[in-house]
């Protein structure tokens, strides 16, 4: 099992939101979007399945509950969101070639933000991981539920969740 560092490989991005859903552009289907891990299209099914903007919010506190408690030591800098309003952390390993990911967070919003990602991507491979595009934030109609700063940091959690992805695939 390998654990994430930054490194040489660390592929470097922005925390400009530019991939963030236009609050009046309409949500699409989860076949709109390309290279989505199946465990990843199945919560976005999951979320598109729920009209109510509330309940949908419900599903990421429950979400929040499911996440396997980290230890404190490993909640430092090495490991946090930047840019994110809340303190979040995710930590990567590999294993057999596929990453997984533990989370973190001080909000139990973001909390279940985190975790949804942490369901819909462990278990995959750096290239898949890394394949993924943004648009997915958008597919899972969470707009009208969070604030923009609060999707913009979930692009910040996706981002770093794809840079670690790509470190520890130059580490293989």
């Amino acid at each position: 099992m390998m654990l994430w560092s930054q490194g040489p490989c660390t592929a470097h991005y922005s925390t400009h939101n530019r991939y963030a859903p236009h609050p009046k552009r309409r949500t699409g289907t989860v076949a709109q979007s390309s290279n989505m891990p199946q465990t990843l299209s199945s919560l976005v099914k999951s979320f598109q399945a729920v009209p109510d903007p509330m309940q949908r919010y419900r599903q990421l506190l429950y979400l929040a509950k499911g996440l396997e408690p980290i230890d404190q030591a490993s909640l430092n800098s090495a490991f946090k969101v930047p840019g994110c309003v809340s303190q979040v952390w995710i930590i990567p390993t590999s294993s057999d070639g596929r990453i997984y990911y533990q989370a973190d967070s001080d909000s139990q919003l973001t909390k279940g933000l985190a975790a949804l990602l942490v369901k819909g991507l462990s278990g995959n491979t750096p290239e898949d991981i890394i394949s993924v595009g943004p648009e997915f934030i958008e597919l899972l109609g969470l707009n009208t539920a969070l604030t923009p700063s609060r999707t913009n940091g979930l692009l910040n959690m996706f981002k770093l969740m794809q840079a670690q992805a790509s470190e520890l695939s130059c580490d293989e």
